[in-house]
């Protein structure tokens, strides 16, 4: 299987890659904790349907030492008992922001409201940009077929 379209062969989508890659590259700096970040990242290309970020991050995450019992219920996050409140909170806020379309109005104000529970100004802006680049990707991921499994932790610096 392969691509329907090369992204860094592209001029185009190379350069866009480039540059969300280093804005994510920013959230890195961030003091919202990296394993948050990856179980957002995670939830959002599941939901998305997107093969290789689900491949990356979850790789990525195990890397970093996330449990594999963490990572495998990640998809059914409010029926385990093994994330904190802060981030089911920011896993609720990562599904509301990824299924914008889906309801009227867009995301609550009690997800917003749990989430500004645990989270900093600082915190929930680095939140929504994780939110708002993960997606990015994931569309760009799935328009062009990006084939998943292949990923090796930290492939991208």
């Amino acid at each position: 299987m392969s691509a329907r379209l090369d992204a860094f062969g592209s001029p185009t989508l190379g350069k866009v890659f480039t540059h969300v890659i280093a804005a994510d590259k920013v959230l890195g700096d961030s003091t919202l904790p990296a394993a948050t970040q990856e179980l957002v990242k995670l939830r959002a290309s599941q939901i998305n349907g997107c093969g290789y970020c689900t491949d990356m991050h979850f790789k990525d995450a195990a890397a970093a030492g996330e449990t594999a019992v963490r990572l495998n219920l990640v998809a059914a996050w409010r029926e385990a008992t093994v994330f904190t409140e802060a981030e089911r909170a920011a896993l609720e806020l990562t599904e509301q922001g990824t299924r914008i379309a889906d309801a009227a109005g867009g995301v609550t104000d009690q997800a917003w409201a749990d989430a500004a529970r645990h989270y900093d100004e600082e915190q929930l802006a680095a939140l929504v940009s994780v939110i708002a680049l993960i997606n990015a990707f994931n569309r760009a991921n799935v328009m062009i077929q990006q084939p998943a499994g292949d990923y090796q932790p930290g492939q991208f610096g």
